[in-house]
């Protein structure tokens, strides 16, 4: 995941441009709690407690965790994530991992202040919809509507819910890129990538609909980031492209790029007309891609060396410190002395 530095700057930005808003309702306020659903970006621990103890994940294994907490989390990140940050900028505690809770084995954990549903590997549309086309997601079967359903379940469970649901803030995501991740590392082309970002926007649409109909009254949406610059696409792209892949200003891949670009073209467009039909409630749409971007446009601007803007903090070598083989959390790979100087974690996150 980005640095705690470059995350800070992303919400400020988010949260101060005209342009990342869907409505003009000012979202000034307290909020009492955190609703969150979405992937690895968003995952502050679900992940872990899903896989066996006997073979955790990498996010639960060093180095992870080292530059915030001293220890993993199972946070894909060195430190804290966005929803960390969103968390703490409102008064309000780390939002805690829903798995485990349901069952009333709480573990100390309290969801008074938020609960999330977030899973690393989630998808938009379900795992059967996938295993119909031949791709298979090799770390859940977790997708956005088993987080849904999780969340009705623990809504029913709770004194008042609506009002619970009323005064959070909800955060939709990120959700729907691990919809392309799985098919890329797969070979899928891009006519059958570009094919998948409708019916993603569609389900991550009616997702936002439901916790609306739920009682939601203020949702935050982050589109897509600029995937094409992450150091897992550079490394797996690097033999089969040419010169007139890359983005000469950033070095980034233009194909991947324009993937997510539409992606957010038509989750913006949909946020749009949820907001037309249910003008009471206040959605904020969140800009990742273009405030991460400026990242790769400017580095020495926001504190990012030159020389690592493209490569992993943590990896096992390679042009861009990414092996697929030798993930981050698996010996031999290594993570760099000043994460901080990187964009990437781990060349995924």
């Amino acid at each position: 995941m980005k640095t705690p530095i470059a995350i800070a700057i992303i919400l400020i930005i988010a949260a101060a441009s005209s342009s990342s808003f869907v409505s003009s309702k000012s979202t000034s306020g307290c909020f009492e709690s955190i609703v969150s659903f979405g992937d690895s970006l968003a995952d502050t621990g679900n992940y872990p407690l899903l896989c066996s103890a006997n073979s955790p994940p990498h996010s639960a294994r060093p180095p992870y965790g080292r530059t915030f907490f001293g220890y993993p989390t199972g946070r894909c990140s060195d430190g804290r994530l966005v929803i960390d940050f969103i968390a703490r900028s409102l008064g309000l505690p780390f939002v805690q991992p829903y798995i485990g809770g349901e069952s009333g084995l709480f573990d100390g954990r309290s969801f008074s202040k938020g609960v999330n549903f977030a899973v690393v590997g989630s998808t938009a549309l379900g795992y059967e919809f996938y295993e119909k086309m031949g791709i298979h997601n090799p770390e859940t079967n977790v997708s956005l509507g088993t987080q849904l359903n999780w969340f009705k379940q623990f809504l029913a469970q709770i004194p008042d819910g609506r009002k619970f649901l009323k005064n959070s803030l909800v955060l939709m995501g990120e959700i729907g890129g691990n919809d392309y991740n799985h098919p890329i590392m797969q070979g899928s082309s891009l006519e059958v990538l570009q094919s998948l970002v409708p019916p993603v926007i569609g389900f991550i649409g009616s997702a936002v609909e439901e916790m609306i109909k739920l009682g939601a009254e203020t949702l935050l949406v982050p589109g897509d980031i600029p995937i094409g610059c992450l150091p897992i696409y550079l490394a797996e792209f690097k033999a089969t492209s040419t010169a007139s892949d890359y983005n000469p200003e950033t070095g980034c891949l233009n194909w991947l790029n324009a993937l997510a670009m539409y992606h957010n073209e038509l989750l913006l467009k949909e946020l749009n007309h949820l907001q037309e039909l249910y003008p009471h409630v206040t959605i904020i749409y969140a800009d990742y891609y273009n405030n991460a971007l400026r990242f790769y446009l400017s580095p020495n601007k926001f504190g990012f060396r030159g020389g690592n803007i493209l490569k992993a903090c943590c990896g096992a070598g390679g042009p861009y410190n990414y092996n697929r083989t030798t993930l981050c959390g698996t010996p031999p790979a290594t993570s760099c002395d000043d994460p901080s100087s990187f964009v990437s974690w781990d060349g995924i996150h």
